[in-house]
């Protein structure tokens, strides 16, 4: 198996002798030139998975060679690592948007390049094999998979508001889908082709969250051993994502709230503030609401994010789509790793929809990877799946299908509505946060349906 190629590009001779000895040392084949011409020129001769580019070179800059970088088609296209010896933040943020994988300030270690340009490689391989997947599959978005009643509505919901800039809410379980419906509106959105940047906010340590956010300067405190571009500014111009924003800390929310309401923020250290344009789409697992109650949410930033409020209903709530699903997931994880189709049996499935999956849809996807690394049998019956018998699902109450297409569309209507009703404990306003309505709007089609308030409680 042949090493990476790294090609480096920097106009002092005894910086490109030293990395190419480090690189080489390190198990890299390792090439150096000394101009921004000589760069674009090397890239047509032969393909490289890591460029090592010093932002300031005689001629064409490190800059106008990123820009010139980024219009190749990919795989052919490298990652980028600037390079600079009198670097800011301003310059590392420009980098940033145009497409460079990190940057790096002079002087240079031996471990810093190390770690740097591995890391690139992995995320190049990476890109690659996700390119592989989409084609293979055939994907063009994300995929909201399920003819459900919910599922549909859902959908709807997202033609009807993926094309503006409003903010939006995710509500659901854990599980449920709500990181790929962020990733859905997102694609939908005019915003398509700029950053989509995740934050997961639970699994950030609370002295770590605000710098991960807004970035920082250097010593700015203990550790800030460099400038760091925050999630706020990756995403200008795009959509930030902020998962699991019910762990957020009181501060952290104050200073979310701000960033809002004014789009600027200052980072840690920072004395001045930067403008972003950023679309921000949160998501929960949490019940705001009680939250606010309790005093662990502040309610104007819960009516900042909740403009749109999204609901995925968990997987027990729409059994009929886990086949689906379920093949879905079989479908792709055969094509990943290689393997022959496989199907299910009847009593396959018959087991699968039976069961109340309490890790939801993440269960049901690992449950089908599982199957397809351990069981070699292109056939799945019901031995084949492992699933707790106690954790069967409860026993749904059976809806009239005959009557016209209408009909059973207004019985599943209101079928739908009065089990959230039930969840929400006959809160209309819970009820129309969980069905994404406007409370006038939840009030008009029950009545349209025939929902009496007795039936709310009962």
């Amino acid at each position: 198996m042949k090493p990476p190629r790294v090609l480096v590009v920097d106009d002092e001779p005894g910086i490109r002798s030293s990395l190419v000895g480090v690189l080489g040392d390190e198990g890299f084949d390792a090439v150096a030139v000394e101009s921004g011409e000589a760069c674009i020129d090397e890239l047509a001769r032969q393909n490289y998975r890591v460029v090592l580019l010093d932002i300031w070179l005689p001629g064409m800059d490190g800059m106008d060679v990123l820009a010139r970088i980024q219009e190749m088609p990919f795989p052919d296209r490298p990652m980028v690592v600037m390079i600079s010896g009198h670097g800011t933040i301003e310059t590392a943020v420009r980098a940033t948007k145009l497409g460079a994988f990190d940057f790096l300030e002079k002087p240079l270690t031996i471990q810093k390049v190390t770690v740097v340009v591995k890391n690139a490689i992995a995320q190049h391989r990476l890109e690659v094999e996700n390119q592989l997947l989409r084609e293979a599959r055939g994907d063009k978005s994300p995929q909201i998979i399920g003819e459900s009643v919910p599922m549909k509505a859902l959908r709807q919901q997202l033609s009807l508001m993926a094309g503006t800039n409003g903010r939006v809410l995710i509500y659901g379980e854990s599980g449920t889908g709500k990181e790929l419906v962020a990733h859905a509106i997102h694609a939908m959105s005019p915003r398509a082709d700029s950053p989509f940047v995740e934050v997961n906010c639970a699994a950030i340590p609370e002295e770590l969250i605000e710098s991960e956010l807004f970035g920082h300067r250097k010593g700015s405190f203990t550790g800030a051993r460099e400038d760091k571009v925050g999630k706020f500014q990756k995403a200008d111009s795009g959509t930030l994502f902020l998962d699991e924003v019910g762990d957020m800390s009181l501060k952290t929310q104050a200073k979310v709230l701000r960033a809002l309401e004014e789009q600027r923020f200052e980072p840690v250290g920072a004395p001045e503030s930067i403008q972003v344009d950023v679309r921000v789409i949160a998501a929960t697992n949490k019940h705001l609401e009680e939250e606010i109650e309790r005093g662990n949410f502040r309610e104007d930033l819960f009516y900042r994010l909740n403009v749109i409020p999204f609901y995925v209903p968990p997987l027990r709530e729409r059994i009929e789509d886990v086949p689906l699903l379920a093949e879905h997931f079989l479908k792709e994880f055969t094509s990943a790793y290689g393997r022959k189709p496989k199907e299910l049996t009847p009593e396959a499935v018959a087991i699968l929809k039976d069961y109340s999956w309490p890790g939801n849809v993440r269960e049901l996807r690992n449950l089908m990877e599982r199957i397809v690394i351990m069981c070699p049998q292109v056939r799945i019956d019901a031995r084949h799946i492992p699933l707790n018998a106690s954790k069967r699902a409860p026993a749904e109450r059976p809806l009239e299908v005959s009557g016209s297409l209408q009909e059973v569309r207004e019985a599943a209507e209101r079928e739908y509505i009065m089990r959230k009703l039930e969840e929400a404990k006959g809160n209309v306003s819970r009820t129309a946060e969980l069905l994404g309505l406007e409370r006038s709007n939840l009030y008009r089609k029950m009545k349209a349906l025939g929902i009496t308030p007795k039936e709310q409680i009962g």
